[in-house]
């Protein structure tokens, strides 16, 4: 079958290399030279007269990319060349083939395996035996495209009738295998390979499944392909689950899967720790998050994908798969975090991204994973699916208050709640007793160094503050506890941050302890949470973004108050903190103490005891937004009826007229005299680039302003037009700085602020603190000072040195850069689909590039790799790893010893990621030639 397809395709080949006289000239070019270089068979060694008869009349990638004068066909990517090796050397082959780079498919001969090239029947009928001339590449390419160009009229009846009974004998067989693999009998593992239980052995560390996994992977809803909602507390198990399921879409119905997680963090760890099982079992691992992914993704013949995203790129995903009517490609949607449906105006675009798959593809199999929701009922009805509940727990948790100097066990099953436990046994001094009210250093040295604590605080400032408290109070002991390692630690620091250290840090890590919030940079956060695992820390003070964020347990979990900011906790977000208590494997059991004041006894009372918060619908949250941005992506994407009931009918005709205002649709007469809406050129750029409704006029406006005068000498005005307009809230300019900044500004980068509505002059007078007589858009003026941020950013690439000069903490900085990153990426799309912003195009690829990374271009390679950020690239660079197929073919062994502070799980996973990667673009390649030679299925009929 794989002959025939190639025998047509190469019909299409014919007309566009054939006619490329300069493709032929340089093919007899690179012949010869190759007869000048070389009389055997591309290897150094003697081989059969067989061999070379095979070889002869074959082109290898060694002549393409060592002798070809094209550059552009001489710098094939590096798996080509990985490829080659392993045909000079067949001692290669098996570790190629468990990168996945199989000769099978790609274009590439296999010299050990190869066989005379098919000829047409004549040609077979009239050769003769005997040695034969080696004839001219360019011959060889005329001729045998010629012949596939005139194969399809001499195809017989009969090969057309053997052809289909082949197709159809094929179709049966693999009805058959999917029949199997519903009634799980293709393997002893849950219908998987036995190989697949001892990966998860080898990578996971895993022996054996908990009950309540065997019984939920057992559930009949699963067998038959149901939707299915499973709930458990956090740390139950649930991602292992999700993961068989995963594994079973992809190898036994060879159909793609999404899993769709709420955080970059959390999608950057899932596709670090799933790369090995993609190398092994021979499926792609893809990120979706930030600025990465491809819309719509590339179609793969050889191999299944699962692609990692957040919710926002999820939604994104889903909308070009419909666009390609190839959503039906999708067999499983996981959904981590089901009860972020409703969370704002994320819950929405997640609520979006399933109703359409709901209704689009009913065949897709939804499993949804959350903490135990109090309307998990109308969850199920509006996914059409079955729950299973346990509260099952690897490790028991006590939960526990503090109030004054008494802890008490929460029983919320009794009247007062709370039952006395124990009095705090720490003697305080008055100074102490002054600085520390709640006791927190009582309770944090009752579990470290030996065993790890994390403190929730309300504030980021809280954090360290804490964290620096404690410090002060600590025996000299704490010093001595894995001195070696806090010393490398606060190397690494230093390291990180271009010599700059943390002041809070530099105090709190000799003692073991560390704070953890959004004011961190991405590196920072990494060392931070690779020495808590591995005790090197043994306190963190953080916020509650971490709780729902990487999963760091610890013996105790302190909550710091009842608040998260200026919100008292709700009752989820409790349960989320409290369920980080307990390590499985390590400690028996888990403790949880609250810290709570007098005055708020009561409402803790209700918060421990309450049942969990509903989820409802958030398509009408921050005014209606959500069904607005639904609407639409409906209209352009030719998806009707999907709202059937009455009390949405006045909903969605107001939605309708709010579209129509902004003219993102309009209405068209049809032939039957009847009315139809339709997406506007702007309508179909915003919900293909993902762009906020609350953004997008403004954003065609700045961009079409933009062309008038658009500045190329530099990357201000560019940067300008791709920074967050929902950050622009967030900053309120120091307005001597601003005078600073902009007085470096080049004459015509100043001419260009005063274009866009800042002039030197208006800045001048703000610094001056002199009152302002001309009306300013404040919208334009602080998007102007975070572009200088960018702009600063971009040109020396040392975030320290670029949050001090503008007084923005480190972490504001980087949250700037990321989130223009993937702005970036949305108004590349949205420009994509406007023909007036051609010139934009090409532009914004490379600025996004630049954002995304944000580094010296040689360390740029190395950071696509998923998990390893700017400090561990600047260590692969200087240990002489400086492009991707440098890390796809190291030894994990070999970099430990290399890098310094790389852990050898660290390192398994950076080359897993790296050939995973390496693989994606190699196969992308390969599709893409197929693509080119695959015949027209409209081609013009004789």
């Amino acid at each position: 079958a794989r002959r025939s397809h190639y025998q047509l395709t190469n019909h299409q080949s014919n007309i566009y290399i054939i006619g490329d006289s300069s493709f032929l000239a340089k093919l007899e070019d690179v012949e010869q030279k190759a007869e000048e270089d070389q009389n055997v068979c591309f290897d150094p060694h003697p081989v059969k007269n067989s061999d070379k008869q095979c070889c002869g009349d074959e082109l290898t990638d060694s002549i393409f990319t060592e002798d070809f004068p094209d550059a552009s066909l001489r710098d094939f990517p590096s798996s080509q060349l990985e490829f080659q090796q392993d045909v000079l050397n067949p001692e290669r082959q098996d570790s190629s083939l468990r990168m996945g780079l199989s000769t099978e498919s790609t274009s590439t001969p296999d010299v050990k395996h190869c066989k005379p090239v098919s000829a047409p029947a004549e040609s077979v009928n009239n050769k003769k035996p005997g040695p034969r001339a080696r004839r001219s590449m360019t011959d060889q390419l005329k001729r045998a495209m010629l012949e596939n160009a005139a194969a399809s009229s001499r195809i017989s009846k009969t090969a057309l009738q053997k052809e289909a009974v082949m197709s159809e004998e094929i179709s049966v067989a693999m009805q058959t295998i999917e029949s199997a693999c519903k009634d799980g009998d293709l393997g002893p593992f849950f219908g998987l390979p036995s190989k697949v239980k001892d990966l998860i052995m080898r990578l996971k560390g895993i022996q054996d499944l908990y009950d309540w996994q065997k019984v939920c992977l057992d559930l009949d809803s699963v067998k038959q392909r149901k939707n299915l909602i499973y709930s458990l507390p956090t740390s139950g198990g649930k991602t292992l689950v999700a993961e068989i399921l995963i594994f079973k879409e992809l190898l036994c119905r060879r159909k793609d899967a999404l899993l769709i997680l709420p955080y970059v963090a959390l999608v950057q760890e899932k596709v670090r720790g799933l790369a090995s099982f993609g190398i092994e079992l021979d499926f792609m691992v893809e990120e979706y998050a930030g600025s990465k992914g491809r819309f719509p993704p590339v179609k793969r013949r050889s191999s299944n994908s699962l692609y990692i995203t957040t919710i926002e790129k999820g939604h994104s995903l889903v909308n070009s798969l419909i666009e390609a009517n190839r959503l039906d490609n999708i067999g499983l949607v996981v959904v981590d975090e089901l009860h972020m449906l409703g969370d704002g105006s994320r819950g929405a675009i997640l609520e979006m991204t399933l109703a359409k798959v709901l209704y689009i593809n009913k065949s897709t199999q939804i499993i949804g994973m959350s903490a135990t929701l109090g309307n998990i009922g109308d969850l199920q009805s509006f996914l059409r699916a079955e729950n299973y509940t346990n509260d099952f727990r690897p490790v028991e948790l006590k939960e526990y208050v503090k109030l004054r100097d008494s802890i008490y066990e929460v029983k919320p099953k009794e009247e007062e709640c709370f039952r006395f436990s124990r009095l705090l046994a720490f003697k305080y001094s008055s100074g102490m007793q002054k600085m520390d009210p709640d006791h927190i250093i009582a309770l944090v040295t009752e579990v470290i160094p030996k065993q790890s604590c994390l403190i929730f605080c309300a504030t980021k400032k809280n954090c360290e503050n804490v964290a620096g408290m404690i410090c002060k109070y600590l025996h000299t002991d704490f010093l001595m506890h894995r001195e070696g390692e806090k010393a490398t630690l606060l190397a690494e620091l230093r390291n990180s941050g271009n010599g700059s250290l943390c002041p809070v840090l530099q105090r709190t890590v000799p003692f073991g302890l560390a704070y953890h919030h959004s004011g961190l940079t991405s590196d920072e956060r990494k060392l931070v949470e690779e020495a808590y695992s591995s005790g090197v820390l043994c306190l963190l003070a953080c916020t509650s973004t971490l709780a729902a964020g990487i999963n760091l347990p610890a013996r105790r979990v302190i909550l710091r108050s009842p608040y998260v900011g200026i919100d008292f906790l709700k009752r989820s977000q409790y349960k989320q903190m409290v369920g980080r208590a307990g390590r499985a494997g390590i400690d028996s059991v888990g403790e949880s103490i609250l810290i709570l004041q007098d005055r708020d006894k009561d409402m803790v009372r209700k918060l421990v005891s309450a049942p969990m918060e509903k989820c409802y619908s958030n398509l009408l949250h921050d005014g209606s937004k959500g069904l607005l941005s639904l609407t639409l992506s409906l209209i352009g994407l030719n998806v009707s009826d999907t709202c059937q009931q009455k009390s949405l009918k006045e909903l969605t005709v107001e939605s309708i007229e709010i579209l129509k205002q902004k003219g993102l649709i309009e209405a068209s007469s049809g032939a039957a005299g009847g009315a139809s809406l339709q997406v506007t050129r702007i309508g179909r750029a915003t919900y293909k680039g993902s762009v906020d409704l609350s953004y997008c006029d403004v954003l065609y406006r700045d961009l079409s302003k933009g062309l008038e005068g658009l500045l190329l000498n530099s990357f201000l005005h560019l940067v300008y037009l791709v920074t967050p307009y929902d950050l622009v809230s967030q900053c309120k300019p120091d307005w001597m700085i601003y005078y600073t900044q902009f007085s470096k500004l080049s004459p015509a980068e100043q001419k260009m602020a005063a274009t866009l509505g800042v002039p030197e002059s208006f800045v001048a007078r703000k610094a001056a603190g002199q009152s302002v007589r001309k009306n300013v858009d404040n919208l334009v003026v602080n998007r102007l000072y975070l572009a200088l941020v960018l702009y600063s950013l971009l040109r020396e690439t040392d975030l320290w040195s670029v949050s001090d000069r503008f007084q923005m903490t480190r972490g504001f900085v980087q949250t700037l850069l990321s989130s223009s990153s993937a702005f970036c990426s949305c108004v590349l799309h949205f420009t994509e689909e406007l023909e007036e912003f051609w010139a934009y195009k090409a532009l914004l690829s490379e600025l996004t590039r630049r954002l995304t990374y944000c580094v010296q271009a040689e360390l740029i390679p190395l950071m696509e790799v998923s998990g390893v950020m700017e400090l561990r690239a600047k260590q692969l660079y200087s240990a002489g790893y400086k492009t991707l197929a440098h890390l796809a073919n190291a030894d994990p062994n070999v970099l430990v010893k290399k890098v310094e502070n790389l852990f050898k799980k660290q390192a398994n996973q950076i080359v897993a990621s790296a050939k995973m990667l390496l693989q994606e673009k190699a196969e992308a390649l390969q599709e893409e030639f197929d693509d080119l030679l695959m015949l027209p299925i409209d081609l013009p009929a004789e």
